[in-house]
């Protein structure tokens, strides 16, 4: 069952069977530890009959994977009328099942492989999907900005637990809606996008927030998703940088403590929060302290 709190619809359930496993090791010290690591495991997902991709993911709401990942690889349009979607949890497969066969072949000739982690796989005509497209002019408010970071960076989740995984959460002003990890950022991301198709969810006054790079095929499944911020605590990629400024998605990276930059759509923040009030960075703080 997902976990849900008073900020979240979905938020992470690092204590659910399954997502992690104890592990023994030696510490710098030579002494024995033991510790959690995140289990990893092959899902494959079928659209109808056709097998469209293995991905590497902790094994967490597998439709909502599935749905999400067809969705931003533009294989489902919103003309498309999902019946439903099967999950087999022993032999690792998701289908996903429409009212009208679909046909795929051009598309899956040309999917190439991106920079992304784990299985992190885009589509050549999604740059196609991009031409025309313009994001809703949304205002940012940076005292949203400073809370949602507040908010994520203290939430329970199988990062703080064990590492070694990648959280997305969709965000509406300063409220985190929706908090989805993977081992890949991509798988994070599908997640989030599937249950958005599920629900029907609205994305024209969303963020979307992710610990990950903020790379091409990031900028791409936002813009594709019609969700018109997205930030992260990392960093940016050149031509993610570009793709946002093309089609109007404010992009805000670095986004530690008091600190963040923003490279497109900066014309859109509204500056309502005074940084100094707002606590640094602990890591920033020591580097400081230490010169």
């Amino acid at each position: 069952m997902p976990n849900r709190d008073s900020a979240y619809l979905i938020a992470p359930s690092p204590a659910r069977d399954g997502l992690t496993r104890g592990v023994t090791g030696v510490d710098h010290r030579g002494e024995t530890q033991d510790i959690r690591v995140v289990e990893e495991r092959p899902l494959t997902i079928f659209l109808n009959s056709r097998e469209i991709v293995t991905a590497m993911t902790i094994g967490d709401y597998p439709d909502y994977l599935a749905l999400g990942f067809l969705r931003n690889q533009a294989m489902l349009s919103d003309a498309d009328e999902v019946t439903g979607i099967e999950y087999d949890e022993e032999l690792g497969v998701v289908v996903v099942r429409t009212a009208v066969e679909t046909d795929h072949e051009e598309k899956l000739a040309k999917k190439t492989r991106t920079s992304g982690c784990a299985v992190g796989t885009v589509f050549g005509d999604m740059m196609e999907e991009l031409e025309g497209l313009t994001l809703p002019d949304a205002q940012v408010k940076t005292s949203d900005l400073y809370a949602l970071a507040a908010t994520i960076n203290t939430t329970p989740s199988l990062y703080l637990e064990a590492g070694a995984i990648h959280g997305t959460v969709l965000c509406q002003g300063a409220r985190p809606l929706v908090y989805m990890e993977d081992v890949g950022r991509h798988n994070a991301v599908d997640k989030v996008a599937g249950w958005m198709q599920a629900e029907g969810a609205s994305a024209a006054d969303k963020t979307l927030y992710t610990t990950g790079r903020l790379t091409s095929e990031m900028v791409m499944k936002c813009a594709l998703m019609g969700i018109p911020v997205l930030a992260s605590r990392s960093g940016f990629t050149a031509w993610g940088v570009e793709l946002a400024q093309q089609v109007g998605l404010t992009l805000i990276g670095r986004m530690r403590g008091q600190r963040f930059m923003c490279l497109s759509g900066a014309d859109r923040l509204v500056w309502d929060a005074d940084p100094s009030a707002v606590a640094d960075d602990p890591k920033r703080a020591r580097r400081k302290s230490a010169t």
